[in-house]
């Protein structure tokens, strides 16, 4: 889905008016009637002034143009409920609201994650605890979190 028929399909869901859009994120109807009909597109601000009225991410206003991953877990992003939110209750898209809450790190150390994952993954190849540490380890070392 594009960005247009998202924000109309969002707005009408909203049983809000063009106007009534434009007032909340500081714009001119007309402004809200081109990003509908494709003419334009909302800056920066705008989309996260839009990302708050309607309680989405900015990836899902665009049309997830990124497959978004925890930098923390890895976990692949595909819902906006899935995804952290800062104090202010803004989206942070790079994280999972499993190791992201309220601001702060849930996993304050790669071996207190790597202790989660040991007790938590399946072990469907029946590696010892040690290849398997070291599996995760390797895996977790790629993301933006845990990088050294």
């Amino acid at each position: 889905m594009e960005i247009k028929d998202i924000l109309k399909e969002l707005r009408e869901r909203e049983g809000l008016t063009q106007d009534q859009l434009a007032e909340k994120v500081c714009v001119t109807r007309q402004a809200v009637s081109r990003w509908e009909n494709g003419e334009t597109q909302p800056n920066t601000d705008t989309l996260l002034l839009l990302s708050e009225e309607f309680d989405v991410s900015i990836n899902t206003l665009l049309g997830s143009p990124r497959k978004l991953i925890c930098q923390c877990c890895g976990m692949p992003l595909t819902e906006d409920s899935m995804i952290s939110r800062e104090p202010d209750h803004s989206f942070n898209e790079d994280y999972c609201k499993w190791c992201y809450e309220d601001g702060r790190f849930v996993y304050t150390t790669k071996d207190s994650i790597l202790d989660f994952l040991i007790d938590h993954v399946p072990n469907t190849e029946d590696l010892s605890e040690e290849e398997r540490r070291s599996q995760f380890d390797g895996f977790l070392s790629q993301l933006k979190h845990w990088k050294e």
